[in-house]
């Protein structure tokens, strides 16, 4: 997956991320029209953002919640580096590990859980500790979400600027 920078993602892109943010049903006419673009220029952006990793599933947007999983926790896992392969799949396979970071300081990797309610955790928990490859875990539930992740902020300033077309 190409990670989108700032040469490739300029104030136009922004701004259609915005618009769709608005209304996640607009059509790329209609995105044209509310940006003053043509709808074949909406439309080749919104195939390059999706090619480049730029946006990405619709799946991602979803509360876990919504689907029984009212239960945030955060998993610290310490690994035998040798073993790291064999971790990531065992990670991928477990549905309720939502998300996996490679970290430094004391955890090797961070994993962010969703889960049904404390037992539901436990049995995941366990279920990860069976994994060949982690040495240990350290688990932090998530008490209230303060604030989703969001992108709305770096997307306006992006917005205001120039656009970084060539030419």
């Amino acid at each position: 997956m190409t990670i989108p920078n700032s040469r490739t993602f300029d104030s136009l892109d922004a701004r259609i991320i915005l618009a769709l943010d608005e209304d996640p049903e607009a059509s790329a006419l209609a995105l044209s029209r509310t940006l003053g673009v043509a709808r074949n220029t909406v439309h080749a952006r919104l195939a390059k953002l999706e090619r480049g990793g730029a946006l990405r599933s619709f799946s991602r947007r979803l509360d876990p919640a919504a689907f029984g999983y009212g239960l945030m926790a955060f998993l610290s896992l310490a690994i035998s580096q040798t073993r790291a392969g064999a971790v990531e799949n065992g990670l991928e396979a477990i549905p309720e590990v939502i998300e996996v970071h490679a970290t430094t300081g004391d955890a090797d990797l961070m994993a962010k859980v969703v889960a049904r309610d404390t037992a539901d955790l436990y049995r995941i928990t366990n279920q990860i500790l069976e994994i060949d490859g982690i040495q240990r875990t350290s688990t932090a539930i998530s008490v209230l979400e303060l604030m989703p992740p969001r992108f709305d902020g770096l997307l306006n300033r992006l917005s205001q600027q120039e656009s970084r077309l060539p030419g």
